[in-house]
């Protein structure tokens, strides 16, 4: 039996998730986490043979939670599911080892299928992210402007996105407010933008944020 670790900061989801999983009788849910914090905290302890990760979720939110779960474990195994289907987050987050990706309108067959195949040692990458992966790749697509981010500068946008202020992004990624305040300044200038309405408008159309902005 596959035991998975699930993380998504919505009680129905995880609800749903779980009895999906469970009705298969291959995969057992050994512990559910609704923030970044927490999951560290459960792979750790529960040592999960998988573990179900959402992108957008409180606190360091998942991207930042992959990155500390496989810098503490490398062989630890990462799904990321979430509703982003933009090259961005894929790009990121298989850059920082996760070992799957799926959308949240994938079917339990497909997410039973990549769970079994990244428990076994491989990848799992659903066929929608794949294609878009690839044609990012084609001469004379346009870069995305989020790949000139480093890993840090991409985690104080997306918390800026979300509307952490410095001092709150600060208190989550333990660096001085000062520090924040100059990841500010790098954004504006890499993305060419004026202020942080701008950023977060950029962060909408690249896909990191659900809802529209309206300045």
């Amino acid at each position: 039996m596959i035991t998975v670790l699930l993380t998504d900061d919505h009680a129905l989801v995880r609800t749903g998730i779980r009895r999906l999983l469970e009705d298969s009788g291959q995969v057992t849910i050994v512990g559910e986490a609704d923030c970044g914090e927490d999951s560290l905290k459960m792979a750790q302890s529960l040592k999960p043979d998988v573990i179900l990760m959402d992108v957008n979720m409180p606190g360091i939110g998942g991207v930042e939670a992959c990155r500390r779960i496989l810098q503490r474990n490398p062989k630890q195994k990462i799904i990321v599911l979430t509703i982003h289907n933009e090259q961005t987050f894929p790009k990121r987050l298989l850059e920082i080892g996760a070992k799957g990706y799926l959308t949240k309108d994938c079917g339990v067959d497909e997410m039973i299928m990549a769970i079994k195949q990244v428990a076994k040692g491989g990848a799992y990458i659903a066929p929608n992210i794949a294609q878009r992966l690839a044609l990012s790749l084609l001469p004379g697509n346009e870069d995305n402007p989020i790949d000139k981010l480093s890993r840090r500068e991409f985690q104080v946008m997306l918390m800026i996105s979300h509307g952490l202020s410095n001092i709150e992004i600060s208190e989550k990624l333990c660096l001085s407010p000062k520090t924040i305040s100059t990841y500010r300044l790098r954004l504006l200038e890499k993305l060419g933008a004026q202020n942080e309405v701008d950023l977060i408008k950029i962060a909408v159309e690249q896909g990191m944020v659900e809802f529209a902005v309206n300045p």
